[in-house]
């Protein structure tokens, strides 16, 4: 079972792993465990320690305001490795107690990309999501993600793909793309594929933003498929982020982050309530940095996944509950789907998150004709699709107001609070808020413009 260790060694150690000048490996983090082989592939990551933002409380809450401690001394280290399988419970019981650096051992499970029962065709086309999103509007208010950097975490982004559909120009920033060890490519150049449709998606309502390639979905594992990663990746993927957003002037600063996809099984996964579980566990170092980016800046956004009552994927095996993990974390905004007539399509998972009850935040469109990446009669569809739409649009936003102006949980609380409520009087599973409603976002942005010296 592949495995995240969370250890503490001394802060000088902890110093060379945060210093982006200096290569590290987990041999330099630590000498052999017992019974855990460490993967020398996978560069270690400095984890934060968070810690209550104002006197007391419990800090691990998510719905408590955190800080997030980096220093030497407090701050640990992320490595990978692999336990045997039949040596699990007793390894993660006896590593703690016998070695004093270590903190904790996590799930790193598999990720997979948000795709979606298919045989129905289109509804409506990108022009159609162009029109409800109110892309000329956004565009007179000068909101075109104009130096806004928007990160694709996914299966790579094929930049003349999007251009030639979108009949315009696409900017991909090959200086701040990322991809795992081990994955071939170059930014903007990955085959056609899932993250090409979420980077077409993400554009139509930013169509200046720059496109961050962070291709996490292609890293190769063991039994893996080419379009599935690891947790661990997308850790690698944040930490690489993070250093991203600090380089940005701060009064400018703007990063989002999107991302379709998520784990579908509790089999890849430690049980409800071990200490090593990720989809129920906020103090899995992946949902830790997810709240640490979010505090210093970023927007991140998640699908809420294709597990709708109505037609789940198949890969689905939670029985309830199925936005799990950091897709239904309280510090991003979960994204269904509906289509083009505003009805919500049955794969879009329906709430309570394991994480945040309250998720989905709002759903947005999919199910259209647009980037034809699976081929010219297949839609951009799943949450998958809805995830970058919602993207776009908040990286549209950011082109005038940076987190400086506008906070990322000032965002989404903007975002909810103008949704176009579709059920029940306020929050519901199904819809969440409510179908993101563009103009109310602008109408909310002038006013408080206005108030804003």
């Amino acid at each position: 079972m592949r495995v995240l260790l969370q250890l503490r060694p001394s802060p000088d150690v902890v110093a060379a792993v945060a210093d982006p000048a200096v290569s590290t490996a987990a041999s330099d983090v630590t000498d052999a465990l017992p019974g855990v082989v460490l993967d020398p592939s996978f560069a270690p990551v400095v984890a934060p320690r968070p810690v209550p933002a104002a006197g007391g409380g419990d800090p691990l809450s998510l719905n408590q305001p955190l800080a997030f401690s980096f220093a030497d001394d407090e701050a640990s280290v992320l490595v990978r490795g692999e336990i045997s399988d039949d040596e699990v419970s007793t390894r993660i019981t006896l590593l703690p107690a016998l070695r004093r650096e270590v903190v904790g051992v996590f799930a790193d499970p598999a990720i997979q990309p948000g795709v979606t029962c298919g045989g129905t065709p289109p509804v409506g086309d990108w022009h159609d999501v162009e029109r409800l999103l109110g892309v000329a509007d956004l565009a007179a208010e000068g909101l075109d993600g104009s130096g806004v950097a928007l990160a694709i975490l996914d299966s790579g982004v094929n930049r003349a793909h999007v251009a030639r559909h979108l009949g315009r120009e696409v900017i991909v920033d090959v200086g701040r793309s990322w991809k795992p060890q081990g994955v071939s490519g170059r930014a903007g150049e990955f085959p056609v594929d899932h993250g090409t449709m979420c980077a077409f998606d993400a554009l139509i309502a930013a169509p200046r933003a720059s496109i961050v390639d962070v291709p996490v979905l292609l890293s190769r594992r063991q039994g893996g498929s080419a379009l599935d990663g690891l947790l661990s990746d997308a850790v690698a993927a944040f930490a690489h982020l993070r250093t991203v957003l600090e380089a940005q002037p701060a009064a400018s600063r703007s990063l989002v982050i999107s991302n379709s996809w998520g784990s579908f099984s509790p089999e890849w996964d430690f049980p409800a309530g071990h200490p090593g579980n990720y989809s129920d566990n906020p103090a899995h170092p992946f949902n830790i940095v997810v709240s640490s980016l979010e505090r210093a800046g970023a927007d991140v956004l998640f699908a809420a996944g294709n597990c709708g009552r109505d037609c789940p994927d198949g890969r689905c095996a939670y029985p309830e509950r199925p936005i799990t993990g950091a897709n239904s974390h309280s510090a991003v905004l979960s994204v269904g789907g509906v289509d083009t007539r505003g009805e919500r399509v049955g794969y879009s998972s329906q709430g309570p998150g394991r994480l945040f009850a309250r998720k989905p935040d709002l759903c947005a469109y999919t199910h259209f004709s647009g980037s034809r990446a699976f081929g010219d009669d297949e839609p951009d569809s799943g949450t998958s699709a809805a995830c970058p739409v919602t993207a776009g649009l908040v990286a549209a936003v950011r082109t005038l107001w940076p987190a400086s102006r506008l906070s990322p949980a000032q965002l989404r609380t903007l975002l909810r609070r103008t949704a176009d409520d579709r059920s029940d009087v306020g929050f519901d599973d199904d819809y969440g808020y409510g179908v993101v409603d563009p103009s109310g976002v602008l109408a909310s942005l002038r006013r408080r413009a206005v108030r804003v010296p």
